[in-house]
């Protein structure tokens, strides 16, 4: 256990703490700690709610990711992270703009792993993503108004997702996926302008997919396997089969009808020719070499008639 709670400790904790293989618990308030990277390690159990007020209020990024961190996501913590919810920095400068620290971090923004070796001030994120995190997505995350990057995928987070979420305003990457969330998607995210990245891929979400927007970029990757969902990009209507098949393109539309008419008036036209030119030659053929034949049988026939014709007159 390390306690560093009560103190006026600032700056970088010591990269040796990485050393600290056994490390159980980690406490203090750290009211001036911006970055906490703590991703791909063994860390597990569930976080405790903050015992004081002011945990972590100048926190830019945290990212805890790739760990066995368990229970619900204590909404204390994120009711405290101040720094989280301006809405853009007020001067645009760098972390380690002093120049007294050397420091770079590893970030995965927008499914991309990034090396930061200067972080600008404004930058924030959250990573919990690849641990096994449950229970609802706290709403009070859509307070953290100042968030570029949020990723809780590969949890088992149940319920909806929260419409709060609409108000996180400068939102560039919101990943969800492969979790167990139900219901449908907040049409309310629509108005995410800054939306790039956007991922709710297997999970149980129903409904139409919204559209207009950041909507209208985002791939049938982002959606896929939620059988409830419908809509572009998916491509199906509620009701339709579960496998889902692009529409057909504008020149398949506009060619079929012309081609079905050309297929049919040319099969016609052959066919009324192909049986004309039969006729000429049979007819051609009975009345020059047959005409006997036709003479007696006519012939034949007429007397026929002329008999049964005198029959009745008598």
């Amino acid at each position: 256990m390390i306690d560093l709670s009560e103190n006026q400790l600032q700056g970088h904790l010591p990269r040796s703490l990485a050393n600290c293989t056994e490390i159980e618990y980690l406490h203090g308030t750290l009211q001036q700690l911006k970055i906490l990277v703590l991703h791909s390690n063994g860390f597990h159990g569930a976080i405790k709610s903050p015992e004081t007020n002011y945990t972590f209020p100048n926190l830019r990024i945290i990212d805890v990711s790739h760990n066995h961190l368990s229970g619900n996501v204590p909404a204390g913590y994120l009711a405290q992270w101040d720094a989280m919810k301006s809405v853009g920095a007020k001067n645009l400068k760098y972390l380690d703009a002093n120049g007294l620290v050397d420091y770079s971090i590893i970030i995965t923004i927008k499914g991309v792993e990034l090396e930061y070796k200067k972080i600008q001030d404004g930058l924030t994120v959250i990573d919990f993503s690849c641990n096994i995190f449950e229970g609802d997505i706290p709403k009070i995350l859509g307070n953290l108004e100042g968030l570029h990057a949020l990723n809780l995928s590969n949890n088992a987070f149940t319920g909806h997702i929260p419409s709060s979420f609409a108000n996180l305003v400068q939102l560039e990457s919101l990943d969800l996926s492969q979790n167990n969330l139900s219901g449908k998607i907040p049409p309310e995210l629509v108005q995410l302008n800054f939306l790039s990245k956007f991922n709710v891929s297997h999970n149980c979400l129903t409904g139409h997919i919204p559209q207009g927007q950041q909507f209208g970029t985002f791939p049938n990757t982002s959606f896929e396997d939620n059988r409830g969902l419908c809509g572009w990009p998916l491509s199906k209507l509620r009701g339709d089969s579960d496998i889902s098949t692009p529409p057909p393109s504008t020149f398949e539309e506009n060619q079929s009808p012309k081609l079905f008419f050309e297929f049919g008036w040319k099969v016609v036209v052959t066919g009324y020719g192909c049986g004309f030119v039969f006729g000429v030659v049979i007819g051609h053929i009975v009345t020059t070499r047959k005409q006997d034949w036709l003479i007696k049988i006519f012939g034949k026939k007429q007397h026929e008639t002329r008999i049964s014709r005198v029959n009745r007159r008598k």
